[in-house]
């Protein structure tokens, strides 16, 4: 090879390598799977999605002017679109909240009123990086969400707008050009708040179609306060949704997902003081509740909300979030449009309240009865006293009643184990001598059950009430032990993890319950048979310890209650045994003479 070859071969080369180089700088390759991807990677996949870097609206167009007419305005000349992420933030004087402008998504939204640990409750629980909340994805809601850079529009003080240039492929294969846009609207004095999904597209695009549906919004992770599923099963996060009318729950384990294509009001994630609510202006097309993603120390509970396929190149939506207090007080203002800033009326989110069912009066009552004892001695603990006192006094009538009867059946019992025996082989023989015992005797074994059946309905409200009742969070009762009754109480935390059932604090509370079970259980055993001896002692030491371990970490102001009523009706029952060993000593007396 002579020299003037070699010659030509290196500079080829040279050229080959410069030109590459060359090429890789002015004109980057571009991925047609991720955004950014040329017009005619986009024609390869019906629906793919390719986020411009220019916009068609100017900072000052978009969004401000498009709040009453609900489409945005063409404005003159292109703004390039941000390359930093950066965060904003709006506060009234409930909430504070906090904005990413990659894909115009919130990071943080704190209720300023509630605590949670010191802090403010969070109601945007465990967001990530990849993970946001009020996040768009463009078509299902297995879709990937926007994480490209959006405009910013600072409106007003509780305003905000994100919007970007997207082009996607139409059903006849061109290239369809839109700005999508949210409009994120806050009320002073409100919980709720508006959110805007705009598509404003030029007469390139023939609607919004990717798969079965225009977009989806996912809501946050979770929503607050802070829990861990495995240690306390006093908290929870139920899925809910409003359907004629009616509230259906919708029960999701961690791990699954569950999809609903219903045309209802609203759908909705709570826990036992909050509530996340989403209602779209229009029904919705359908809703995925989801558990997947978490474990049981960090749970997931987020909504999947999508919008059926968008027809034409412009389309405004408007859809309102609900984020604060499970409480009939906060939502029971949307059923009559004169009592909110959107004007719903009969929205019925007060279905999200917890309550007893059919025995919602009777809770409603002591709930009443509860908050006057407060206003005259401001301390919940000692309401939560008062009002279980007043309790054992109103019932204590029947108390006696049936506390007689068992008595009696005491003393009846020898003569019934007797005819047990005697007729064990004859059933029908059996009730005829029994029925002729108790005839008699005067002793009617329904006489003792009929009162505890008229005690139930006031227990079971009871229960709920101080189990559910959202003024106990963060109320505090002896300072240092009982700092708050919505949550177990404290005395010293372990430098460890107790194995199996997650403890990590020594709480006296569930001690003295299962103390107060035991005196109950003694005090108040009756004369067994032999068969039935062992069922007994499990009735009066196992439940009690068994109680001990479902109870450890119960709410204080829960356990205050049965704690008390426990003791109250020990000594009831003291004071009546008094007067019936009074009374038979009497009668004894009285025979003699």
């Amino acid at each position: 090879m002579d020299r003037n070859t070699v010659a030509a071969i290196v500079l080829s080369t040279l050229v080959i390598i410069g030109g590459f180089t060359l090429q890789s700088k002015l004109f980057p390759p571009q991925n047609p799977s991720q955004p950014g991807a040329t017009a005619d990677s986009a024609q390869k996949n019906e629906g793919s999605v390719i986020a411009e870097s220019e916009v068609v609206a100017s900072l000052d167009a978009p969004v401000g002017e498009t709040a009453a007419s609900g489409e945005l305005l063409s404005p003159e000349g292109s703004t390039v679109a941000p390359v930093v992420e950066e965060t904003y933030t709006i506060e009234t004087d409930l909430v504070s909240v906090t904005f990413t402008n990659k894909g115009g998504d919130i990071v943080s939204y704190k209720l300023k009123q509630h605590s949670d640990r010191q802090n403010q409750v969070e109601m945007a629980e465990s967001v990530t990086a990849n993970n946001r909340a009020f996040s768009i994805l463009l078509g299902a809601a297995n879709g990937e969400p926007l994480d490209q850079l959006f405009n910013v529009k600072r409106i007003s003080d509780t305003e905000i707008g994100f919007y970007r240039v997207f082009t996607v492929k139409n059903a006849d294969g061109s290239l369809g050009r839109f700005t999508l846009a949210k409009q994120y609207s806050f009320v002073p004095g409100d919980y709720m708040f508006e959110l805007k999904v705009m598509v404003d597209g030029d007469s390139s695009l023939s609607g919004l179609r990717i798969g079965d549906a225009a977009y989806t919004i996912r809501t946050s992770p979770q929503i607050g306060p802070d829990w861990n599923a495995k240690q306390d099963r006093y908290e929870f996060r139920k899925f809910f949704y409003l359907l004629n009318g009616k509230k259906k729950t919708v029960t999701v384990n961690q791990g699954q997902s569950k999809t609903n294509n219903e045309k209802f009001t609203w759908a909705s994630v709570a826990g036992k003081y909050f509530t996340l609510i989403a209602v779209p202006e229009s029904p919705i097309q359908g809703v995925v509740f989801s558990g997947k993603g978490g474990t049981p120390e960090a749970a997931i509970s987020q909504m999947f909300l999508t919008r059926s396929p968008i027809s034409g190149n412009k389309n405004t939506d408007v859809w309102r979030f609900y984020l604060g207090p499970r409480t009939g007080r906060h939502l029971a203002k949307y059923n009559l449009a004169v009592n909110n800033p959107y004007g719903l009326d009969d929205a019925k989110l007060n279905e999200m309240v917890e309550s007893s069912g059919f025995l919602a009066p009777l809770e409603w009552l002591l709930k009443v009865v509860m908050e006057l004892f407060y206003k005259v001695i401001p301390n919940w603990g000692v309401s939560i006293i008062l009002l279980t006192i007043l309790m054992r006094i109103i019932i204590f009538p029947l108390t006696k009643k049936s506390s007689e009867s068992t008595l009696k059946m005491q003393e009846h019992a020898p003569k019934m184990q007797e005819l047990q025996e005697k007729y064990k082989g004859n059933p029908q023989k059996l009730n005829e001598e029994m029925a002729k015992f108790y005839q008699a005797s005067g002793y009617n074994p329904i006489s003792g059950c009929l009162p505890l059946l008229i005690q139930f309905p006031l227990i079971f409200a009871m229960y709920n009430l101080f189990n559910n009742y959202f003024e106990f969070r963060g109320a505090m009762f002896i300072p240092g032990w009982i700092p708050d009754l919505s949550q177990g109480d404290s005395v010293l935390l372990f430098p460890f993890t107790v194995p199996f059932v997650g403890w990590n604090e020594l709480r006296i509370l569930p001690i003295i319950y299962v103390i107060s079970q035991l005196l109950f259980g003694k005090v108040t055993q009756t004369p067994t048979t032999s068969q039935q001896n062992s069922t007994m002692k499990f009735m009066m030491y196992g439940m009690p310890l068994i109680f001990f371990f479902m109870f450890y970490n119960a709410p204080a102001g829960l356990l205050l209650y049965w704690i008390l009523s426990n003791v109250l009706t020990l000594g009831q029952q003291v004071v009546i045994n008094r007067m019936m060993h009074a009374k038979k000593a009497q009668g004894l007396q009285l025979v003699k003479k």
